[in-house]
C-alpha cells in the first residue's frame, strides 16, 4: 500500500493520500510508513502522537511551537473537519498565507504543516477526532497561537459561530506575533528542504 503526495500548498504544506483496501467488512489502510515518508521527502522523526475530539463548531487554533520546532501530520479518523496552515516564516514569499482543506474519516487524507506554520481546525461533524503526529516534544513555555480570525490573514472558516477557547479568543495577531523575538525562531530559508 502507497502513500502519495495528492497536493503541496505554500511551497510547504503538503495533503497526502494513503491507499486503502475497503470492502463490505469495512477497510484497512497504512496512515504513517517511514520508508514511504522519506521517499517523499518528509521528516519522519515523530515523538508525540495527539488526538483530540471535538463537537461541532469547534475551533482550536492557530497554533505553533518554536522549541523544540513542532512540525504535524494530521489526519481526521472520525467526522470530518476544516485543517488550516498559515505560514509565520519571517521573509517567506506566502507569509501570511494559509491553505485549509476538509479531512474527513472518509476521505482518509492527511495534511503535513511543517514548523514555522500556525495550524488549526473548526469542526464541521456532530463529532470529528482529530490526530497528529507531531516532530517536537510538547513545551507550553515556547508554544502560542495566532488569532484564528486575524483579517490580515483572511481566512475563510465554514463556521459562522465558533465554540473557542479563551486562550484562541485572545491569542495574538500575525503582526504582533512577528514583532516578538520569538518569530526569529521561523526565519524563511530559500536553499532549505521545502518540507
Amino acid at each position: 500500500m502507497k502513500i502519495t503526495i495528492d497536493s503541496i500548498h505554500l511551497g510547504a504544506v503538503v495533503t497526502l493520500q494513503p491507499e486503502f483496501f475497503g470492502d463490505h467488512r469495512g477497510f484497512f489502510l497504512e496512515s504513517f510508513r517511514m520508508d514511504q515518508m522519506a521517499e517523499l521527502g518528509l521528516p519522519s522523526n515523530f515523538v508525540q502522537d495527539n488526538h483530540s475530539g471535538s463537537v461541532k463548531g469547534v475551533t482550536r487554533g492557530l497554533h505553533f511551537q518554536w522549541d523544540p520546532p513542532m512540525s504535524k501530520l494530521m489526519r481526521v479518523t472520525v467526522g470530518e473537519a476544516f485543517l488550516v496552515a498559515v505560514d509565520i516564516r519571517k521573509g517567506s514569499p506566502t507569509l501570511g498565507q494559509w491553505y485549509g482543506e476538509i479531512i474527513s474519516a472518509k476521505n482518509k487524507k492527511q495534511i503535513w504543516a511543517p514548523a514555522g506554520f500556525a495550524r488549526g481546525f473548526t469542526v464541521l461533524s456532530d463529532w470529528a477526532e482529530i490526530q497528529y503526529k507531531v516532530t517536537g516534544l510538547y513545551n507550553p513555555n515556547a508554544e502560542s497561537g495566532i488569532l484564528w480570525n486575524d483579517p490580515e490573514i483572511g481566512i475563510e472558516w465554514p463556521v459562522k459561530e465558533p465554540i473557542l477557547s479563551e486562550k484562541d479568543v485572545k491569542a495574538q495577531t500575525l503582526s504582533q506575533w512577528l514583532n516578538t523575538p520569538e518569530s526569529d525562531n521561523f526565519i524563511y530559508k530559500s536553499d532549505e528542504n521545502k518540507f
